[in-house]
């Protein structure tokens, strides 16, 4: 939503209201864009934070499968004997 300066005086609560709710808000000075109103960015406590990577190390465990060792992934690309590359 684009608004001219002017007329957002008369506004601005409502204005502020819905930057808040997530709506672009720019305000405008003889048509070009001058100000864009955004809400402020919280900071997560430490607490939030320890509570959120928890989370997400019991949910990556939770996906993690077993399967071949990434270590030895590619041995298809070297020989046996010499453990140098294949010629293809």
């Amino acid at each position: 939503m684009r608004v001219s300066i002017t007329k957002a005086r008369a506004q601005l609560a409502e204005l502020v209201r819905r930057a808040e709710a997530g709506e672009d808000v720019v305000l405008t000075r003889h048509g070009h864009a001058a100000v864009r109103l955004a809400p402020v960015q919280t900071v997560p406590s430490v607490k939030d934070r320890r509570v959120l990577l928890e989370a997400l190390r019991t949910s990556g465990a939770a996906k993690a499968t077993a399967g071949v060792s990434a270590a030895r992934s590619q041995d298809f690309l070297y020989e046996d004997e010499t453990g140098l590359p294949c010629r293809i």
